[in-house]
């Protein structure tokens, strides 16, 4: 069986990183100069944040609704903002963001935390409907702006 799920994510995977290679050529996000210390932090918590993304679906999919919100609020919500602050600042992603970029990312920690309160009941469709509202503020962002 594993190997059949590797099969169909190489299947879904590589078509959609051909596609990404082919939009990169016509990429028309705006691009936020950012240092390229800050780069490579903002690139680490992107892929962190994703991981704790896959955290909470796991977790929501587990039907673990509370546990799925303590993993929200603490790798996601407004809880992590200012985890860079004792970095140099050309190292602080969120000095060198575009002002509108970085107004997508505070109402992303805004949204799971959102979610997380959401969560905290244990009430799962409630859960469930403040979700889109944290991925919405990754797909505004993503879509809109590019570092390189």
């Amino acid at each position: 069986m594993m190997k059949r799920n590797r099969g169909f994510r190489l299947g879904i995977a590589l078509p959609l990183c051909w596609a990404a290679i082919a939009v990169a050529a016509e990429d028309g996000r705006q691009l936020a100069p950012l240092p390229a210390a800050a780069q490579a932090v903002l690139q680490a918590e992107m892929r962190d944040s994703l991981r704790a993304l896959n955290g909470v679906l796991e977790l929501l999919a587990a039907d673990k609704v509370k546990e799925a919100g303590a993993l929200a609020e603490k790798e996601l919500g407004v809880s992590t903002m200012g985890r860079h602050r004792d970095k140099p600042f050309d190292a602080r992603p969120g000095p060198h963001m575009p002002p509108a970029m970085h107004r997508i990312g505070i109402a992303g920690h805004e949204a799971a935390s959102a979610f997380a309160s959401a969560a905290a009941g244990s009430d799962r469709s409630k859960a469930l409907a403040a979700l889109p509202a944290v991925t919405a503020n990754c797909v505004a962002c993503h879509s809109a702006y590019r570092i390189r």
